[in-house]
């Protein structure tokens, strides 16, 4: 874990006895030695877990000083004792911060419908509190705590400069089934020592959602606890950012996102395969997506590049019932840079040359052309193997 810790942050992982592998760290605690800046987006699912409620009603802020994420345990469809659980987690974590109880947010993930075993949060919170640090090791203990079927940590970081100052970007994110946000990630935390204002800090992070978290699909799953967290506690120092440093933070921003949301659709549950998808030619952006999302979530498309098979129709017929015109005469494919359909007709191609490009290859990359309009995506997911079946088939207590 060699991304830096930005100024002012404290974090660890403990386990704390809700995963029943004692090695397996399942709770972490992310301190702010400042009152931070604190913005957050969230899943758009109707039904919503107690801590995705609870944050919402405490972001935007500029005075939160904690977050705590559990893991094996959603707090969803808990009713009215789950938000009672997510408030006292806030306390907990809080008070071991020297915060005022409604200056700490809260992220659970895990099995849904289960209550929060509180005796072991509260001694978990403990624990943690007297581990904090900013080393390389805490972090990978933070990393680690909040995943839960994932198999690596993903975290990721930039460094960059504003006004003069060194400014750090670092975030790390859970996810790898039940993924397809529909406005937020699985579950995510962007910590930065700039200078933001709670209003410019929701906007940046809107908007890098928008272009990473909201562009990778696993399995379509729109999950009940998504959240993307941005904590900015201004321990870097300097003025707020120019128009022109609020570009340069953005891109940053935005590259970090993209990269752990990359990172969350390669770890999909049983994934042999990542896959980047670049639509085109659309009238706008917002119709490339629809093409794009439709051709990750489909099982058929999946499975194709599970078994290295170069099926192209399943990918035309995908991108034309997404529910966005264009002119099926004008569509263009290529899978790995090989051209495989164009104008509307099939090319000839290697099939076997086409399919060792798949087999030997961790990454797959489809691009699509509709058109000629200016609208086009990138889109992240996953193939869809046998192992998926076997893990969701077993995935509860």
């Amino acid at each position: 874990m060699s991304v830096p810790i930005p100024k002012g942050f404290l974090l660890t992982g403990v386990h704390c006895r809700i995963k029943a592998d004692p090695r397996s760290p399942d709770l972490a605690l992310i301190m702010s030695e400042a009152p931070a800046a604190a913005a957050g987006v969230y899943t758009r699912n109707l039904v919503r877990a107690a801590p995705v409620e609870l944050d919402r009603s405490r972001t935007p802020s500029d005075r939160i000083r904690a977050v705590v994420v559990n893991a094996g345990n959603a707090n969803a469809c808990t009713g009215a004792r789950g938000m009672d659980d997510a408030r006292k987690m806030a306390e907990l974590a809080a008070a071991v911060c020297g915060a005022a109880p409604d200056e700490a947010l809260v992220m659970s993930t895990g099995i849904i419908g289960h209550y929060l075993p509180m005796d072991k949060i509260e001694q978990g919170i403990a624990a943690a509190a007297v581990k904090l640090g900013s080393k390389p090791t805490d972090l990978a203990a933070a990393a680690r705590a909040i995943m839960t079927t994932d198999l690596v940590p993903k975290v990721a970081g930039r460094t960059l400069e504003l006004a003069g100052r060194t400014v750090q970007i670092m975030g790390m994110a859970k996810g790898s089934g039940m993924i397809a946000p529909n406005m937020a990630t699985m579950l995510g935390l962007v910590l930065t020592d700039a200078p933001l204002s709670p209003e410019a800090a929701q906007a940046m992070l809107r908007d890098a959602a928008d272009v990473s978290f909201n562009c990778v699909s696993v399995d379509g799953h729109v999950s009940t606890n998504d959240t993307l967290l941005l904590l900015a506690n201004g321990e870097a120092g300097g003025p707020a950012p120019t128009d022109a440093d609020r570009a340069v933070f953005q891109k940053a921003l935005d590259d970090v996102c993209v990269e752990l949301a990359r990172a969350i659709a390669d770890d999909g549950e049983g994934a042999t395969h990542l896959v980047t998808i670049d639509v085109a030619g659309c009238a706008d952006r917002e119709s490339a997506r629809r093409i794009a999302r439709s051709i990750a979530d489909s099982p058929l498309v999946k499975t194709a590049i599970a078994g290295a098979d170069p099926n192209w129709g399943r990918i035309v017929s995908a991108a034309g019932y997404a529910g966005v015109a264009f002119d099926p005469e004008a569509v263009g494919l290529k899978l790995n840079g090989f051209t495989l359909y164009d104008r509307g007709a099939p090319c000839d191609f290697e099939a076997q040359c086409v399919a060792e490009s798949i087999r030997s290859n961790r990454e797959t990359h489809v691009e699509l052309n509709v058109g000629n309009g200016p609208g086009r995506t990138r889109f992240w997911t996953c193939d869809l193997t046998a192992e998926y079946v076997r893990i969701n088939a077993d995935y509860h207590t």
